[in-house]
């Protein structure tokens, strides 16, 4: 890999000394890659370290570890049934950046491909609400499946750009996350294409966008709300130049970052901010700061007007095979019948998932769907099929099996649901959807 000449030696004056240990860090040390267990499925840590063996903890994530594709594929069942995510451990600094707390309504603003969004989640734990926002549509239905896959339940996923969510929901968030669009050099190892697009002039140009959507962002960001802005650049025109935009343009206040304590502080002056480099930490470049709103007013949360569903053929259904209530706003677009959060209006807004996709509405029948199955627990099913590793993966592939009883089951993989069968005639016929199938 060769690096632009500019990028060289503006590296060179921030780092000084530093600067041939980076150099030699970015062109030749390993890269760390990461998974992120998914404690919304109960046991999962244990289950997933028993597979892959003891592994070195991320230090700024405590459900985090390194670990390779090569170690645990994703085509792991378990990977499937949702209880572990890939992601570069840099990248998990700007979720750890942020206190959540159960209960809170949590915007994340550039979400694919939902690292960020899965980890916010697993600590919101099935509470309050979380939207995750992605302008670029395939990209939100990226988002969208890893939403599923992880079994979250109260999730909104939309597919709208800054300024027109800003003015949909004024002082709604408690916690926004902004991980920003950027130059990319942090990704330069892993992404070539990064390294060919770099220039100045692109860091600058970023520079501008970011000061956009955090504009868009602070309008929807209640009194007394938090938000972290995070970007994988070096870019000082991207970082604190960025970050001091924020300090001379609205009423709020850098705060500490304990999780991130370890890392390095922000350069400039900014000492609250923290920074990730390859020569210091075993991560790819990050940037993370925290702002806390000092604005005086009040949170707008408006009343919301629950749509009606029709439940009839649904609850047939539970009754028949759930052993547990669900109850909530349902909500019924097209065939679609969803569980969607208390307390968010989506009218008028692009929405690519509305809550827990339950399933469809047929012709006098509910058909569940696979982000139902992932969503419950192997105790909230009536019928089960425990699975073996050769029979999970011959199930992924889309392969049928003998079964003795009738109707819908769940197929499950040491405990964890993987997906519907249907049985009849002695055979349990495949339900997992066709595009996730393994070839």
């Amino acid at each position: 890999m060769k690096l632009p000449i500019d990028f060289e030696n503006r590296m060179k004056e921030m780092l000084g000394e530093e600067y041939e240990s980076f150099y030699n860090a970015l062109l030749n040390n390993p890269i760390k890659s990461g998974i992120r267990i998914n404690t919304l499925k109960e046991g999962a840590e244990e289950k997933v370290i028993k597979e892959i063996g003891e592994r070195e903890n991320i230090p700024w994530c405590n459900i985090g570890y390194f670990a390779d594709k090569d170690e645990i594929s994703g085509k792991h069942p378990y990977h499937a049934a949702g209880l572990f995510y890939f992601q570069e451990p840099s990248a998990m600094s700007a979720g750890e950046g942020i206190e959540i707390k159960e209960g809170d309504y949590v915007l994340d603003l550039c979400a694919a491909p939902g690292g960020k969004s899965t980890q916010i989640a697993a600590k919101l734990n099935g509470t309050g609400l979380l939207v995750s926002n992605e302008i670029v549509r395939k990209r939100a239905e990226i988002l969208s499946e890893n939403i599923e896959r992880m079994g979250i339940k109260n999730a909104v996923v939309t597919n709208e750009s800054p300024e027109n969510l800003a003015k949909k929901y004024p002082h709604f968030f408690d916690k926004i996350i902004v991980d920003a669009p950027c130059s990319g050099e942090g990704m330069f190892r892993k992404e070539p294409q990064a390294v060919l697009e770099w220039s100045i002039e692109h860091t600058i140009s970023c520079a501008s966008r970011q000061k956009n959507i955090l504009d868009s962002a602070f309008k929807m960001l209640r009194p007394g709300g938090y938000l972290v802005y995070s970007t994988c650049t070096f870019a000082r025109a991207e970082n604190e130049d960025v970050a001091e935009y924020v300090l001379n343009n609205y009423d709020v206040e850098i705060c500490d970052m304990p999780k991130l304590s370890m890392l390095t502080e922000g350069f400039f002056g900014m000492k609250k901010a923290r920074r990730i480099f390859p020569h210091r930490d075993e991560g790819e470049g990050h940037f993370v700061v925290l702002f806390h709103s000092l604005y005086k007013g009040e949170a707008i949360r408006p009343v919301v007007k629950e749509k009606k569903a029709e439940l009839k053929d649904f609850k047939k259904f539970a009754d028949e095979f759930l052993n547990t209530d669900l109850e909530g706003n349902f909500v019924q677009f097209g065939e679609t019948l969803y569980l969607m959060p208390y307390g968010i209006d989506i009218d008028k807004v692009k929405v690519i998932r509305a809550g827990l996709r339950l399933g469809e509405l047929k012709k006098n029948r509910f058909e569940p769907s696979e982000h139902l199955a992932l969503a419950l627990k192997k105790e909230d099913f009536k019928n089960t099929f425990e699975c073996d590793f050769n029979t999970a993966l011959s199930y992924l592939k889309g392969n049928v099996t003998e079964y003795d009883k009738k109707g819908w089951c769940a197929v499950l993989y040491n405990g964890y649901p993987l997906g519907w069968g249907k049985a009849s005639g002695g055979v349990l016929k495949n339900h997992y959807p066709k595009h996730l199938r393994l070839k």
